[in-house]
């Protein structure tokens, strides 16, 4: 079994395991279509009941050493607050909300003061700030967008399609309309088009922008979305990303081979603090799938650092590119 190969199915163990979803009977009913990573609009109930931002996990990490810290187990930090040990630990692991209230009565407990005590708060108070993408919550159910924002990396390998952050409006318009198969409307699928026109902003604003890593299979190059039109005019403005310092993009040519991307796409992100770990993200029909174990990440990262050994150089794959440009 190749490593992408276990990766993918560690991905569905866990998510199995670990990460629960209520699924409604209508929506179990109802297939999701997704045209990009990052945006199950059509699954909400597939989604995991809460994926923590990355200043809640970062939270939860906080919460879980000052009790350990402290020497208290989660049974008698529990006892003293008249909670479950269970709603203990789902505020250690991120799985629930940490209510402000809740946080400064662990910290009073674990004998946190000012200005240690302070900084936590305005975490806790921080830690689900939403962006940009609450403007569009009636078509972006996928949490996956809030910890892409924070990301000072993304890493993704698309076999399929141009990446969302990459793609032209025409582009993302044939994508949506080719994956419609539940009869949303036009106007609804223009606001779709719309979030994710929205969501590109984030590697062109001017504050810590992501550098963006992607490893296109050479069949994106050729497949005639939306017509030869619309596909020449993608190839046009992902030559011009190319270009940008904070963008880097690698074709894996047909020639490559069998190799380890094969079990379709994922992403990467990765994030400005060293405490913050990376996480793994891939979403389809089964829903999304979000991995932070540090020793299935590991993996992935070795998964996508062996695509980008076989992909061809950034220019050469800009030439390859531009040719695809002209056809």
């Amino acid at each position: 079994m190749s490593d992408a190969q276990q990766c993918y199915y560690r991905w569905s163990y866990y998510f199995r395991q670990v990460v629960t979803a209520k699924i409604s009977a209508e929506s179990a009913m109802k297939p999701p279509y997704t045209t990009d990573l990052g945006e199950a609009a059509l699954a909400p109930s597939r989604q995991p009941a809460y994926v923590p931002s990355v200043r809640a996990r970062r939270l939860a990490r906080w919460l879980r050493d000052f009790r350990r810290k402290s020497g208290l187990s989660q049974e008698a930090v529990a006892a003293r607050l008249g909670w479950s040990q269970q709603k203990v630990g789902h505020l250690e692991t991120g799985r629930n909300k940490a209510a402000p209230r809740d946080v400064a009565l662990l910290l009073d407990i674990y004998g946190i003061v000012t200005p240690e005590r302070e900084m936590v708060l305005e975490l806790a108070e921080r830690a689900d700030q939403r962006g940009w993408w609450t403007d569009y919550a009636d078509v972006l159910s996928s949490p996956y967008v809030a910890l892409e924002d924070e990301a000072s990396m993304i890493g993704e390998w698309a076999p399929q399609v141009v990446p969302g952050l990459l793609q032209t409006p025409d582009y993302v318009r044939a994508l949506l309309t080719a994956g419609n198969m539940d009869g949303t409307s036009a106007q609804e699928i223009e606001r779709r088009l719309q979030a994710r026109l929205a969501r590109q902003t984030i590697t062109t604003r001017t504050e810590n922008p992501p550098d963006l890593h992607v490893i296109l299979d050479e069949a994106v190059l050729t497949r005639q979305v939306g017509g030869p039109e619309v596909q020449r005019d993608q190839m046009h403005r992902l030559l011009r990303e190319t270009r940008r310092p904070n963008i880097t993009v690698q074709v894996l040519p047909v020639s490559a081979g069998a190799h380890v991307g094969l079990d379709g796409a994922f992403i990467l992100l990765r994030f400005a603090e060293a405490a913050d770990p990376d996480v793994a993200y891939t979403e389809g029909f089964h829903g999304a799938v979000y991995l932070e174990n540090p020793h299935l990440v590991t993996r992935c990262n070795v998964a996508f650092e062996r695509l980008r050994e076989l992909a061809l150089s950034p220019q050469e794959s800009a030439d390859l590119i531009e040719t695809a440009a002209k056809q």
